[in-house]
């Protein structure tokens, strides 16, 4: 498979994503809101882009079977089959949508062996993509056009700068209190709100250290962002230092994990966790 050649592919189907859904979100009118089984949101705009996403990948790839957070339970349930699949978010933070701050995202990620391989994640509201494929060691920042295309690089931690750390808008959970405040031990913190996929993403650009996650997220939430952060430079690992797989578990709920832009700082010593 040419990764090179099918990136670009990649970043315009979820551009067209994007621009369904700024649709949408551009309207005069509250957006109507539904709400699943798990009590999570569902607009109209999740729905088209899903449908877009999936019949573009479809064309494109028709040997590769696709997951989408919309797929049918059916869909779902034959997942634990596949060696190699499209993993996609059509909307990440659709209560970021919903609350109109333009922190949301359309996320596409390609699952080779429970591994991310590749990864596009487009904010439509701010025209930003992130793409990253760390077999062939592309990892860039552009806007949906293609333009101004700028290698993505991950930092090290540094002596002389606070610890920048980039937590959920939306999803706060006070179980990440207790390592908030072992990190503010051993050296200054700062924190900075985000939603959806952008959370990594800020991370692989350079401009956050550090997320931690507790409480459940889906394996479509940090899929193609983890591409990315991997792809310059970074790593999504669980609580016990474990690289976040995929299509390992009879659910699609990541473990708590923790992403970071310095691979060599040990972490899971830092934070007090299992080894």
């Amino acid at each position: 498979m040419d990764f090179t050649a099918l990136l670009p592919q990649l970043t315009r189907i979820a551009v067209e994503a994007g621009e369904a859904i700024l649709s949408i979100y551009d309207r005069d009118h509250p957006v109507q809101v539904q709400h699943k089984a798990d009590t999570s949101p569902l607009t109209e705009a999740d729905l088209a882009a899903h449908r877009l996403i999936c019949s573009s990948l479809e064309r494109l790839c028709p040997e590769i079977p696709i997951l989408s957070e919309e797929s049918a339970v059916s869909q779902i349930a034959e997942r634990q089959q596949w060696s190699r699949y499209w993993l996609v978010d059509p909307l990440d933070g659709t209560k970021e949508f919903i609350k109109r701050n333009g922190e949301f995202t359309v996320n596409i990620a390609l699952i080779d062996n429970h591994q991310p391989l590749l990864g596009v994640v487009y904010a439509p509201a701010i025209d930003t993509l992130y793409a990253g494929c760390d077999k062939v060691g592309i990892a860039y920042k552009s806007n949906g056009k293609g333009l101004r295309q700028l290698p993505l690089k991950s930092r090290p931690l540094a002596p002389f700068r606070p610890l920048s750390l980039v937590v959920s808008r939306s999803h706060r959970d006070s179980a990440l209190d207790p390592y908030i405040d072992r990190l503010r031990q051993i050296l200054p913190v700062s924190e900075t709100p985000m939603g959806s996929s952008l959370k990594l993403c800020l991370i692989a650009e350079g401009a956050a250290d550090l997320h931690l996650r507790t409480g459940p997220t889906s394996e479509w939430d940090t899929a193609a962002a983890q591409a990315v952060l991997e792809a310059a430079g970074g790593q999504v690992i669980d609580f016990r230092g474990r690289a976040m797989r995929y299509n390992e578990r009879d659910n699609l709920i990541n473990p708590d994990f923790i992403a970071t832009g310095d691979r060599a700082f040990d972490w899971s010593h830092c934070l007090g966790l299992e080894s």
